[in-house]
């Protein structure tokens, strides 16, 4: 099964159970990747968490029974995960503009929220480099702090920010950053350098190892964060679609950093993705 439709197979059972609990692990497994890669991938191609398109999905058709229906607020509320209709009327305000009241009466004005489909278009007709590559098991050493997948992107470069001006650059100064897996909705991101073993592990920082395997590395040149956004973007959306030979492997990858250079153009790191031999 390709990639493409290995998420359209998640999206669909989405929308088969928006009125049942829904489980990252479940979801990701229709897609044949761990919960981990999923998410990541899934806010890259579609520019939402997934707990965005579950709770705008839940929202949007909530709205539709309760204006062509004689629904009560709480029933509609509990039937799509909503433990109140308090905590429900505020969502459905924040995404319609109108309250569950109002949105019953005649006219009312509603937003809808549609199912994705997901399609691969061909765009550019640019190369994007990589290399596959074995690498054996290291150590790393730095500081970690737990994310949740659906605010990482704003949360992380303020603890890189953080990190910088407190001065403990001076111990870690930052050559990897890692995300490691922890239950598929929540990851730990490590700002790390290779450990040194005759060094002393300082109050407040850890170990991991990254297992031996194969990485998929893919260089980013320019300035920061936007190659490496933008790198980052076509490896989902371009790169794993059309990967024939090898597909995701171990929950975590990396993002490589070489030292600041004076003209920001000529910056160079990398991203590596654990892959196997399909």
């Amino acid at each position: 099964m390709g990639w493409i439709e290995g998420i359209q197979n998640a999206i669909e059972y989405i929308e088969e159970n928006l009125t049942e609990e829904l489980n990252i692990q479940e979801i990701a497994e229709k897609a044949c990747v761990s919960a981990f890669h999923f998410q990541r991938i899934f806010t890259v191609l579609c520019g939402f968490t997934v707990g965005e398109y579950i709770r705008n999905r839940r929202l949007s058709i909530a709205a539709e029974e309760l204006s062509k229906a004689d629904a009560r607020v709480i029933d509609v509320a509990m039937k799509y995960g909503y433990d109140s209709p308090d905590s429900f009327t505020r969502a459905f305000t924040k995404f319609h503009g109108i309250s569950p009241s109002a949105a019953k009466l005649k006219g009312a004005n509603l937003k809808s929220f549609a199912p994705l489909k997901i399609k691969l278009t061909l765009e550019g007709g640019t190369m994007l480099e990589y290399k596959i590559v074995e690498k054996q098991q290291f150590t790393v050493m730095g500081k970690v702090r737990s994310f949740n997948t659906d605010t990482s992107y704003d949360e992380i470069p303020k603890f890189w920010q953080e990190h910088m001006q407190s001065g403990e650059n001076n111990i870690v100064c930052g050559m990897y950053g890692i995300c490691i897996d922890s239950d598929g909705k929540n990851f730990d991101y490590m700002i790390a350098d290779n450990y040194l073993p005759w060094n002393e592990i300082p109050e407040g920082y850890v170990t991991r190892v990254i297992p031996a395997g194969t990485w998929a590395v893919f260089p980013c040149r320019g300035p920061l964060p936007k190659s490496l956004q933008d790198v980052n973007t076509r490896i989902w959306s371009e790169w794993l679609p059309n990967c024939k030979e090898y597909k995701l492997a171990g929950n975590y990858n990396v993002e490589m950093y070489t030292p600041p250079t004076e003209n920001p153009e000529d910056y160079y790191c990398e991203i590596w993705i654990p892959v196997e031999k399909v």
